[in-house]
């Protein structure tokens, strides 16, 4: 008889976001509530500019998106920034670009 896979008890569950890779979790700093969600490298598409650094995250390259997680349906608030600058954020600001 085949084997039947039980849940077992004190598993987070499947459908918790944070349970799985890809799903956001949330982070509180001295800069408020935020949502961050991981990004695999194979999941890295497109070209992103880092707030925290002003450089492009290349395709291919795993990095954090966050948002305020006060705004949960806002995708323009949406920032992807690579995951040393974001655990640097309360050391040093977002750059601000020079004209």
């Amino acid at each position: 008889m085949p084997r039947r896979n039980r849940p077992h008890r004190g598993r987070p569950d499947a459908d918790r976001a944070g349970a799985a890779p890809g799903w956001a979790h949330a982070e509180s700093g001295p800069d408020g509530d935020w949502l961050v969600r991981s990004v695999p490298g194979s999941q890295a598409t497109k070209v992103y500019r880092c707030p925290g650094c002003d450089h492009e995250i290349q395709p291919g390259v795993p990095h954090v998106v966050a948002w305020p997680a006060d705004e949960l349906g806002s995708v323009a608030d949406r920032r992807h920034w690579h995951r040393a600058c974001w655990d640097a954020r309360g050391r040093r600001g977002p750059t601000r670009k020079r004209f």
